[in-house]
């Protein structure tokens, strides 16, 4: 199914630092933190900084960037479309957007039913 709801999306700020840090690191990727050190973020690592586990969700793709959960938060936000944003203030202390003066931030919204059930039926969720 191509007409599928994205599970992950950024707007245009979050993409174009996305841009500004593929510039300076090469290849990203995202990991949505479940807490500890730096709250909830999405965090963003260059590729080869972070060790994705072997049962990360990956729920799609920002900027370019593969973006993974952790089971365990994947199952507690499968009803949403996950939106990062930049907002102003400190990065997570070890995501690349510290010393920006900026950080992602994870908006959501929830799946219409219709949208989660077409999810459901393409094993997205």
């Amino acid at each position: 199914m191509t007409d599928l709801p994205l599970q992950v999306m950024a707007t245009l700020p979050a993409l174009q630092l996305i841009q500004t840090l593929q510039a300076r690191h090469g290849d990203l990727l995202f990991h949505q933190s479940g807490g500890c050190c730096d709250g909830s973020s999405p965090m963003c690592f260059a590729q080869g900084d972070f060790i994705v586990g072997d049962r990360d969700v990956r729920m799609g793709e920002i900027g370019g960037a593969p973006f993974y959960i952790s089971p365990a938060q994947f199952e507690y936000w499968k009803h949403t479309q996950l939106i990062i944003d930049v907002v102003p203030g400190r990065g997570g202390m070890f995501s690349l957007e510290n010393g920006e003066g900026v950080r992602f931030l994870v908006r959501s919204r929830l799946f219409s039913d219709e949208e989660f059930a077409r999810l459901k039926a393409a094993g997205r969720v």
